[in-house]
């Protein structure tokens, strides 16, 4: 009786020190259910969980997951929350949709589990090779959240556009093949559920991060999607996965193009353009005031001597 009284004390206390993601997984469609992360940084506060994963039923009652989140138990604890919608299925693949450390660092928890097939950029394994010490993630949660979490290299790379063939279901992996949010996007294109995975190239509810990327870039990588026809449009960020999804994307880069264009024909300086640019259109979104400057200040660095495509 003791015995049981010490093991179930010590299982409320790991469970009381145990970070709970409040994961609530929505539907997309009749195949896909994501978890839409918070619109904000990384922070002890929220573990981490500020992008989407998102699951695909395969034909062979087996899963694809496209992103990972930040962290192991992140990642343990979507799988946990998913296999109430989908039962115990295994992971047989993942893929990651571009190099930001909040997308990929729970890879480890799918291949120490399923020995699932990592597939992404390989940008993704010259970050692994720098070691933790450069990955962001690390040092901004705790060691309880980052426990678990390895650096897992990417097994299949993609360089080109690639149609793979995974649970009987097929998956288009379409690279930028320039740099659009990152140094190297890709996203995924399932054509017989009609739905597009955009990764971070798409981000609505909140202003997106283009410390990485290119204001050119991203306008060709959303031309490139739209090529393709979906019914829904998963984003990197955000909650909106309608077929409007990339609308707001679309907008703000339109617009900031246009805009600092301008203000560079009018001789704004550098110092000033963040004066003159201010995006107010998008002033109630989320991280409006830590992200948007910036956003203004890098796109003036890259079209300065723009001359046109």
């Amino acid at each position: 009786m003791k015995d049981k009284i010490i093991a179930t004390t010590l299982l409320c206390a790991t469970s009381l020190f145990s970070f709970d993601y409040k994961i609530e997984p929505k539907q997309v469609n009749k195949t896909t259910w994501c978890a839409h992360g918070a619109y904000e940084a990384p922070t002890k506060q929220n573990g981490g969980y500020m992008s989407n994963s998102c699951y695909i039923k395969t034909n062979e009652n087996s899963l694809v997951v496209i992103d990972t989140g930040s962290s192991y138990a992140q990642a343990k604890q979507t799988y946990e929350e998913m296999s109430k919608e989908y039962g115990k299925l295994p992971v047989i693949a993942v893929i990651n949709t571009h190099p930001h450390d909040d997308h990929w660092l729970g890879n480890s928890f799918y291949k120490e589990q399923f020995n699932a097939k990592l597939i992404g950029s390989d940008a993704i394994n010259k970050q692994i090779k720098m070691g933790k010490e450069n990955i962001r993630i690390f040092h901004a949660l705790s060691d309880e959240q980052i426990k678990n979490t390895k650096l897992v290299e990417i097994d299949q790379v993609i360089n080109e556009t690639t149609t793979l063939n995974l649970g009987n279901k097929e998956f288009t992996l379409v690279p930028i093949g320039k740099k659009a949010h990152s140094s190297d996007d890709i996203f995924i294109y399932v054509q017989s559920d009609k739905i597009l995975f955009a990764g971070d190239i798409v981000m609505n509810g909140r202003i997106t991060s283009n410390r990485d990327g290119s204001v050119i870039g991203t306008l060709k990588a959303l031309e490139m999607m739209e090529e393709k026809s979906w019914d829904n449009l998963v984003p990197g960020h955000g909650h909106d996965t309608s077929k409007n999804a990339i609308n707001e994307t679309k907008q703000y880069f339109t617009l900031l193009k246009q805009r600092v264009l301008e203000a560079i024909e009018n001789d704004v300086g550098v110092g000033n353009v963040t004066k003159v640019v201010t995006m107010e259109e998008f002033k109630d979104k989320a991280m409006y005031d830590m992200l948007n400057s910036r956003n203004v200040f890098d796109a003036y660095g890259e079209l300065e001597f723009y001359e046109g495509d």
